[in-house]
């Protein structure tokens, strides 16, 4: 029968589906991607995103149109790709998630656990976008054989200011709207999206009640997410086969009528013309470094996680080269798609484009409706757009909460592989974000939501990230690591990427951190509301939640160590590996088996008298203790 290698060397037959392998005492080993495209289209999957079509529309919308273009790749060349292969590498290498990766440099461990409260936050709020978009597609399926219900002033929602266009002043609402003192007006879709889906109460201490049917809505989004990673990767990386393909269809699509759109021209103009004088402020700086680490999802651990999915020997730099174009090249292709609708708002409405709509998430709810709504048959496109918009959605949600709940699993591997514990885990974990996030489907809820989207996951990250090109390049050593890619990949990388590491990540990362805090603002809402000091308060505790962490776990394990201050600190520095991370150079003090991994409580021994053959045994063959591979 013919064979291939799965997993540890394991034979499976060619055509049979591989069954999950277990020891003896029943514990699940660790799973790899089934195909060697799955861990690209996992990559993709995230990159199209509801930050391709809302975070990075919205930047270029705040910082001037196309000048924003100009530090956003500059970022992404010197930060993001370098950043972001050196996460997935470093999960490739040591095929552990957000925090059993930081045995590199136990010490530092802390990173991981920082790593593991950013994405448990960014999960929680996150999910709410998807909530509101499947309110949108019931609505849309409601309307089916009428007007979708953002198209018309017609609604019980609607206030005496709405019109539909300038055209209709002299239509519906008419006589109101020209007895009126102020020339103020507002259109059917920012009433719906304000009035009629979040109900906005008047700040973020007017909670209000909870709206039902977003609740509802919530509850659905994380019931799918559920069900869509409860069995791993191997069921969650064949759902992306469709939904990391099927958004740039429809994408293309409504491209081709925004720009068939009155107006759209304009838009477009604004989104390419740079204009200078913006290049001149710090927050654009700013907003373009933390736009590449949020979009890249750098710092928040789930890199990481996807990496370590990866075999030993796989090609992730090539991977990992592909992802960043066609994640940026997404960004900047959705922005056309934006802009070509603002285009069209701004000249309905006989304004500037820099005036059609306020800054905020409610960007893709307000601008992609518009699109929508102008369409033939509008109901049923809304419904295709709604769907992709659900299906991108998840694919970004998938790897947050993958990267979560790997770095839980790999630090309690005996507990959490064995029967169903690892579904009722999961279970658990989505039970608990749904109930916090029904804070954000209140009447205040977008107040709670920004304060979440603002403080814990932007700046931090930067430091995070500083942390880690750190560590790997200074600690553990970056020509050490530079030599175990060569191991994993066959062949030597670019040496600018190595020099990346030493230089130019750290200095990137802790400038941006350190623009960041001179131009910090405190948050605000619509340009007008101004948030209490109570409710900044919360903010800076969730974002120093995180960054705490990493002198807290440092000093927790100096102080469980034995020996003088510098024996421990030494101890600690020193990367706990295994058997196929030694290159022929290294201390053989240096293998480590953690006690998680082994089937029995005969620990693993070096014989010092016989060190040198030893440790050219191992380089050369695999070795069992008790019949276990370590």
């Amino acid at each position: 029968m013919d064979t291939k290698e799965e997993n540890d060397n394991h034979p499976v037959a060619i055509g049979d589906e591989p069954q999950p392998a277990t020891d003896v005492t029943g514990v699940y080993k660790r799973e790899t991607w089934s195909r060697k495209i799955d861990f690209l289209l996992a990559c993709i999957g995230f990159s199209v995103g509801l930050g391709n079509v809302w975070r990075f529309p919205y930047l270029c919308y705040k910082n001037g149109g196309g000048a924003f273009l100009i530090p956003y790749f500059l970022c992404v060349l010197v930060g993001g790709v370098p950043t972001f292969f050196l996460e997935v590498s470093i999960g490739q290498f040591m095929s552990k998630g957000g925090i059993g990766v930081w045995n590199i440099c136990p010490l530092m461990q802390g990173i991981g656990f920082a790593t593991v409260i950013i994405v448990f936050l960014l999960n929680i709020y996150y999910n709410v976008i998807l909530a509101w978009a499947f309110h949108y597609l019931f609505a849309s399926f409601a309307s089916l054989g009428s007007e979708l219900p953002w198209a018309t002033c017609d609604n019980e929602w609607n206030t005496e200011k709405c019109i539909r266009s300038i055209r209709d002043k002299n239509a519906t609402n008419a006589s109101i709207y020209s007895n009126s003192t102020t020339n103020t007006t507002t259109d059917p879709i920012t009433e719906y999206w304000e009035r009629k889906v979040l109900h906005l109460s008047s700040g973020v201490d007017d909670v209000g009640q909870i709206r039902w049917d977003l609740a509802l809505c919530l509850l659905l989004a994380w019931i799918v997410v559920y069900f869509c990673i409860w069995k791993g990767i191997k069921s969650s990386g064949k759902v992306m086969y469709f939904t990391a393909t099927a958004p740039y269809l429809l994408m293309f699509t409504l491209l081709i009528r925004g720009v068939t759109l009155p107006g759209s021209g304009e838009g477009i103009r604004f989104y390419l013309i740079p204009d200078w004088e913006k290049l001149r402020e710090v927050q654009v700086w700013v907003d373009a470094g933390t736009q590449v680490f949020y979009s890249y999802s750098i710092g928040v651990g789930t890199l990481v996680a996807l990496g370590s999915y990866n075999k030993f020997n796989h090609n992730c730099l090539r991977d990992c080269i592909t992802f960043a174009g066609i994640n940026s090249g997404t960004s900047f292709f959705s922005g056309f798609v934006i802009f070509s609708v603002l285009g069209f708002m701004a000249h309905e409405q006989g304004v500037s484009v820099a005036d059609v709509a306020e800054s905020g998430p409610g960007l893709a709810f307000i601008a992609y409706p518009k699109a929508v709504a102008e369409m033939p048959f509008a109901p049923f496109w809304s419904i295709m757009f709604f769907i992709m918009i659900i299906l991108l959605g998840l694919d970004s949600q998938f790897v947050g909460v993958e990267g979560f709940i790997t770095a839980i699993v790999d630090v309690f591997p005996r507990q959490m592989r064995r029967g169903y514990r690892r579904e009722i885990f999961i279970a658990v974990v989505c039970l608990v974000s749904f109930f916090v996030g029904l804070s954000m489907v209140t009447e205040g809820g977008i107040y709670v939501f920004l304060l979440f989207d603002y403080y814990s996951g932007s700046r931090v990250i930067l430091l995070v990230a500083f942390f880690e090109c750190f560590v790997v390049a200074y600690i553990y050593g970056g020509t050490r690591f530079n030599d175990n890619l060569a191991m994993m990949l066959g062949y030597r990388i670019f040496p600018i990427i190595k020099f990346a590491w030493w230089i130019m990540n750290p200095l990137f990362t802790l400038g941006m951190f350190a623009l960041c805090i001179y131009s910090y603002s405190e948050l605000t809402y619509n340009r007008h509301y101004e948030y209490p000091q109570w409710a900044i308060a919360i903010g800076w505790t969730l974002a120093c939640s995180s960054v705490f962490m990493i002198p807290f776990i440092a000093v927790i394990k100096i102080l469980r160590e034995g020996g003088t201050l510098i024996e421990r600190i030494r101890k600690l520095i020193r990367p706990r590996l295994k058997q196929h991370q030694l290159r022929p150079e290294d201390d053989i003090k240096d293998l480590f088996k953690d006690k998680n991994d082994l089937q029995s409580d005969q620990e693993f021994k070096v014989i010092t008298s016989d060190m040198d053959d030893y440790q050219r045994g191992l380089l050369l063959k695999e070795q069992k203790v008790n019949g276990v591979d370590i």
